[in-house]
């Protein structure tokens, strides 16, 4: 998106590129349908950056212009039912196959396979497969990722060689990550099984979503979202009942067993499917009776052992501090050279922010590093 930008405004564009093939990670957000970003107004899209410095670039290049852009592109989007916006054909490969052709006919030179190994005043040194090579340009944008899915490219490398350079940054965390949690044996049974219409509790927010039970912990939607109050340390509980209150809980419970076991009574009184079941004796055994075990099925912990390893998270917070970067987006210390994507120090939920704010910072970066290109300074 700052490739594009800065050859709209008419400047000579060199796309420098790691891998051996560019949007690999965008090709990988599409494999299961490209959420581009959510159709909602901006106001309510720049609450989703958790208050990240990058409200002036979501606001000039918001939901609305993100669908704007694909269409651009040839490529027709709707909007689904809980707002998520996608192209028609569902896939990124079809997208970013016209975009390339977009960006190929502005005159964008792209260059694959060329490693960014150092930076000095006299340019930027790159590993090519004809050898190293360096460039000085008078303006560059930054876009090197955050630090999950290093095969596809990003893997926060690039920290040392900016912070080499007087540039603060934020060690990185992941987000939108999966939970770890060490399972008794009893649960491989409910592996790869998906938990509906339960609620989890971090502090005072509640998140309703769906999530999976895997072997190495826990994943998806409902999980995801929990990222910023995990790394927080905030514990976590789990309503197996959420649409129930307390009391009617415990007056399906309060009533004669016969010769049920206390499964038995939890399947009829509760209606619990065995995934229920199964978290509900996972993390509250030995289970207790009566009125405690009411308000166990209500507020149930959620025990785990932290995030699944960075490098598996959607998502990475950290990189480039806020405070080392101006409004533009360019360094404070080295005038010309601007930020742009993951490698800003920003986060968002899954359900097309992410690439939402990735778009928008790359437009935004491209914009004010086109102008000090063309002599119009910072």
């Amino acid at each position: 998106m700052a490739a594009d930008t800065l050859a709209q405004a008419g400047l000579h564009v060199v796309l420098a590129e790691r891998m051996p093939t560019v949007g690999r990670k965008f090709l990988m957000a599409g494999k299961s349908g490209l959420n581009l970003t959510k159709d909602e107004p901006f106001g309510v899209l720049a609450t989703r950056f958790g208050g990240a410095p990058i409200g002036d670039a979501l606001r000039a290049f918001d939901a609305g212009a993100v669908q704007d852009w694909a269409r651009g592109l040839g490529q027709e989007v709707f909007t689904g039912s809980t707002g998520r916006v996608f192209p028609v054909a569902m896939k990124a490969s079809p997208l970013l196959r016209a975009w390339l052709g977009h960006l190929r006919g502005l005159g964008v030179e792209i260059r694959t396979r060329w490693r960014w190994v150092g930076w000095s005043d006299a340019g930027f040194a790159f590993d090519t497969p004809r050898g190293a090579q360096l460039i000085a340009p008078d303006v560059c944008v930054l876009a090197l990722g955050g630090a999950s899915w290093a095969r596809l490219g990003s893997d926060g490398g690039w920290t040392g060689m900016v912070g080499a350079r007087g540039v603060e940054t934020v060690p990185f965390a992941p987000s939108n990550a999966g939970l770890a949690v060490v399972w008794s044996p009893a649960m491989a049974r409910v592996f790869g099984v998906p938990v509906k219409g339960t609620a989890i509790t971090a502090g005072h927010e509640v998140h309703r979503g769906e999530f999976v039970i895997s072997a190495r912990g826990l994943e998806g939607g409902g999980i995801y979202g929990l990222s910023p109050a995990v790394r927080a340390g905030v514990a976590l509980t789990l309503d197996l009942l959420p649409d129930w209150p307390l009391n009617k809980v415990a007056e399906r419970l309060a009533r004669p067993r016969g010769k049920d076991s206390t499964a038995n009574r939890l399947r009829k009184a509760l209606k619990f499917d065995p995934t229920r079941l199964a978290l509900l004796h996972e993390f509250g055994r030995p289970l207790p009776e009566g009125a405690a075990l009411a308000r166990l099925t209500k507020a149930l912990p959620l025990r785990h052992q932290g995030f699944r390893p960075m490098d598996e998270a959607i998502s990475t917070v950290g990189g480039v501090a806020a405070g080392a970067l101006d409004a533009g987006l360019m360094l404070r210390a080295h005038p010309g050279v601007f930020v742009a994507g993951e490698m800003g120090d920003w986060d968002a939920p899954t359900g097309g922010y992410l690439i939402t704010g990735c778009l928008a910072t790359g437009q935004w970066a491209g914009c004010h590093a086109a102008v000090f290109g063309q002599g119009g300074g910072a």
